[in-house]
């Protein structure tokens, strides 16, 4: 079996080639600073608006990446409750979900703070509050000890597996850690956005722990670009972009820790990953500015309790298609009820019939006047 990059005799010493790297970076380093050139000329209450939905998307895709499937409710009301947002149908959310979002905030919130081994273990142990993955127990807040076999990652049919990556025997992780925790809170070496990149690849490397690993890395990630934002908001996901490219991140990982300790590739993809993540967080800044529009533009206009919470609901995200009996269900009044909201404000050029035909009829919201570009806000799928 080939050797991996940590078993080199050099490792971790990193190199990459210094002139590939300048014009992507320089590239990414622009949109960062124009993204937090137009934050912060949208005010304060836009701005808790864009890091919530920022924020909600980082922590689903992140979990989505190790196919775990969070509620996107549980996860907005929950940021929410954290960050003293008040949004429209706050639910309660379950433990796994708390201690995901908590790990979060915790690295762009005090992101400037240093980096230990017991802030890591209380991440994990806030990933694992009951200290088991499905129904297997875990080491939850502490390093793995590889008890029977070496922590690999397989594919393939019994007798035909692939390895794909060893990580390091466990015995030696302590000493790891140590070395890549001085490194982290000491190094000022490394320009901050290649310092993510790297701290990326050699953390997830290490593989320090049982279970959570991924998601660990990429908050640690989102901890060093936050301090190459200088700001303790987030306005763009890494995480949502990577589970985008997800098949390209697994190649390129592969190839890096199969590779030598050159990692000039796997520098370009991370910076080419980050500059599509700042690309796409355009239609995020939409969906805020629609909002934002939408209720300046209805601020005189008679809006009821529960037509302010449905409307709020729809904004912030609504799962399938608008009808009335999920309007009667979510705003927990009679279907009579709920029609005469709905033409009340289809009466006040609020809401609008969908073109699409169907067995009942759907609803949308009818965009602002005062934008031309940012459409219908249509809600599919039943």
């Amino acid at each position: 079996m080939k050797p991996f990059i940590h078993q080199k005799d050099n490792w971790p010493d990193f190199t990459c080639e210094q002139k590939e790297i300048i014009k992507p970076l320089s590239e990414v380093r622009h949109l960062q600073g124009r993204l937090m050139g137009k934050m912060q000329s949208l005010g304060f209450d836009l701005q808790n608006e864009a890091f919530l939905d920022t924020l909600s998307l980082d922590v689903i895709k992140s979990s989505e990446i190790e196919g775990e499937i969070l509620s996107a409710e549980q996860v907005r009301s929950s940021i929410a409750r954290r960050l003293g947002i008040e949004i429209a149908s706050s639910v309660e959310s379950d433990r796994n979900v708390d201690g995901m979002v908590e790990m979060m905030i915790d690295a762009t919130k005090n992101c400037f703070g240093p980096l230990t081994a017991d802030r890591l273990f209380d991440w994990h142990a806030a990933l694992f509050p009951t200290g088991r993955v499905g129904m297997y127990k875990i080491t939850v807040a502490d390093w793995r000890a590889d008890s029977t076999e070496p922590m690999q990652v397989i594919s393939g049919a019994l007798g035909k597996d692939k390895v794909h990556f060893q990580a390091p025997d466990s015995a030696i992780v302590p000493q790891e850690m140590t070395r890549f925790l001085d490194w982290f809170n000491n190094n000022q070496e490394n320009e901050l956005v290649i310092k993510a990149a790297i701290a990326h690849l050699w953390f997830v490397t290490i593989h320090p722990f049982e279970d959570g690993n991924g998601r660990i890395t990429r908050a640690i990630t989102d901890m060093l670009l936050a301090q190459s934002d200088n700001s303790t908001e987030r306005f763009y996901s890494m995480s949502a972009q990577i589970r985008v490219e997800r098949k390209q991140y697994y190649e390129i990982l592969e190839k890096t820790q199969q590779g030598n300790l050159d990692v000039t590739k796997w520098i370009l993809w991370f910076l080419s990953c980050l500059k599509n993540a700042l690309n796409s967080t355009d239609s995020l800044l939409t969906t805020v500015l629609f909002k934002a529009e939408f209720w300046n533009q209805h601020s005189k206009t008679l809006i009821n309790e529960r037509q302010r919470k449905l409307l709020n609901k729809l904004q912030d995200g609504f799962d399938g298609k608008l009808t009335s009996s999920k309007w009667a269900k979510i705003a927990k009044c009679s279907k009579d009820s709920a029609i005469r909201d709905i033409n009340d404000l289809i009466k006040k050029n609020i809401l609008q019939k969908e073109d699409a035909g169907g067995r009942s009829t759907n609803y949308e919201i009818i965009k602002p006047t005062v934008n031309k570009g940012l459409g219908n806000a249509a809600f599919g799928g039943d």
